[in-house]
């Protein structure tokens, strides 16, 4: 009850003051540079890497990169640069992650 409280007072001062959704609320930034590049900042850790697919912790719940060809260029506590051939990006919800 507590956390969906929290997450609607965010969701009303990021309305109501007209700031960054990523920042108040911690959602992810992703930048993608064609299919070549990707950018991710505020995960929360790095679940599971080959050189096809990876899967980053996020708030609530997981986003799972599928592709080849995968390097980590740079890595930091709430960013990382994947490069390789991106062929999708999908957002996993906590509860179709069996966590919740």
């Amino acid at each position: 009850m507590m956390k969906k409280m929290r997450r609607w007072v965010k969701q009303w001062m990021t309305e109501r003051m007209e700031l960054p959704a990523d920042v108040m609320m911690n959602l992810p930034r992703i930048t993608m540079v064609g299919h070549l590049h990707i950018y991710i900042e505020n995960h929360r850790g790095v679940l599971r890497f080959s050189r096809d697919e990876m899967r980053l912790r996020l708030d609530d719940g997981q986003l799972l990169i599928r592709g080849s060809g995968f390097v980590i260029k740079t890595i930091l506590p709430e960013e990382i640069l994947l490069e390789g051939k991106i062929i999708s990006v999908q957002y996993v919800f906590e509860n179709e992650t069996g966590r919740g």
